[in-house]
């Protein structure tokens, strides 16, 4: 019976354990807007520094999508997420000797953060890609600016690495926090040496954050509330509504454009790789193979909305309008009749923020002989 218990006893703990090392550790964010990789790769040794001594993860993050293929599988932030870390280590290039737009777009949305105090006592610390060097201190210094706003603790470099850097070319020590000298090409940027210093910036980020974990309330916001209560990608699996692979494009054209938060999607009724239902309605098709096309049809326009948000549906702010053009004869009258099965789907996954303006109208024909086509704008973060 002894054994027994001391076999329990030894289960237990090794179950127990991987749980106890996860509430021991500090979960950071490195929060970066790269342009051209420079700031990334500042990124990932801060990452690393952070990871070296197993007591805090990190995690990299993008404040908006970027068209750089080396960025592309990297996620994206949402703004009511930043309180559930332990500090957070935020990357920008430099820009006029300035945090970059996109990174000061971002942290324009943080004003219900900081209305709430969502983000007091938590540690922060900043690195920043920096061209030529010229207004960098400028640049560390707005961003330091930024943060105190917020009452976040700002932990700096100091002079951390500085004996053993290699002063016979220009490096981008600085004691508010690392940067790299991006647009000087004598050597490759970031230098070892710059590695080097982001790298000891992580690690001394880390245990600031560590020892600082669990003492501040961790506020979140009142959109961070009500977002945790409506997980749209939740929702899907939760409705059984399963999204198609995006259909590629059949000529010299994108699945989606963005301009700015506004995403444009174009969809014809494909599905499995060939037109559902195709035809005229009332030569071909009738209209309950028409409504079927047109759910076909607007799956793929969420499927393509989904990859232009970077997989996360929660970051979708507004349907803004829906636009059917359906394959019909010339007296037919009940186009939105049909166009209601999309904006029933629409307000069905988006709730609320799927309500849309709408136009439908019928034309002699569609491209690929699809019975419809679904012009579809949306709002995202």
């Amino acid at each position: 019976m002894k054994k027994l218990s001391t076999v329990f006893v030894l289960i237990l703990l090794l179950k127990i354990s991987p749980i106890m090392a996860q509430n021991t550790q500090a979960k950071i964010l490195v929060l970066i807007h790269s342009d051209n990789g420079g700031t990334y790769e500042l990124a990932k040794e801060i990452a690393s520094g952070i990871e070296s001594s197993k007591t805090a993860s990190a995690v990299i993050k993008l404040v908006e999508e970027s068209q750089n293929s080396k960025l592309k599988n990297i996620p994206i932030a949402k703004v009511d997420e930043l309180p559930s870390y332990d500090g957070i280590a935020f990357g920008s290039p430099v820009y006029f000797g300035n945090i970059s737009t996109g990174m000061s777009r971002f942290l324009s949305k943080t004003v219900d953060l900081w209305t709430n105090h969502a983000l007091e006592g938590m540690p922060a610390t900043v690195f920043m890609s920096a061209g030529s060097g010229a207004g960098k201190e400028l640049a560390l210094q707005a961003f330091w600016n930024s943060l105190a706003v917020h009452g976040m603790v700002l932990v700096s470099n100091g002079i951390r690495g500085t004996e053993s850097i290699n002063k016979a070319i220009p490096q981008g020590n600085s004691v508010l926090g690392v940067t790299s000298m991006a647009s000087l090409k004598d050597v490759e940027r970031p230098t070892k040496d710059e590695r080097g210093l982001a790298e000891l910036q992580g690690r001394n980020f880390a245990k600031t954050a560590l020892a600082l974990k669990g003492t501040f309330a961790r506020k979140q916001s009142v959109a961070a509330t009500a977002a945790s209560s409506e997980d749209i990608n939740h929702l899907l699996k939760q409705k059984s509504i399963t999204l198609p692979k995006v259909p590629q494009p059949a000529g010299n054209y994108k699945p989606y454009v963005r301009s700015g938060n506004l995403v444009f999607i174009n969809q014809v009724a494909l599905k499995d790789g060939k037109i559902l239902n195709p035809g005229k309605l009332g030569v071909d098709v009738n209209e309950e193979q028409v409504k079927e096309a047109t759910k076909a049809t607007m799956l793929n326009v969420i499927a393509v909305l989904k990859d232009a948000v970077g997989s996360d549906l929660n970051r979708v702010k507004q349907c803004v309008q829906l636009t059917g053009i359906f394959n019909t004869k010339d007296d037919y009258t009940k186009h939105a009749d049909l166009m209601n099965t999309a904006s029933d789907l629409t307000v069905e996954i988006f709730g609320e923020k799927g309500k849309h303006a709408r136009a439908t109208f019928g034309a002699s024909s569609v491209p690929v002989n699809s019975s419809v086509e679904i012009q579809a704008v949306f709002e995202v973060e």
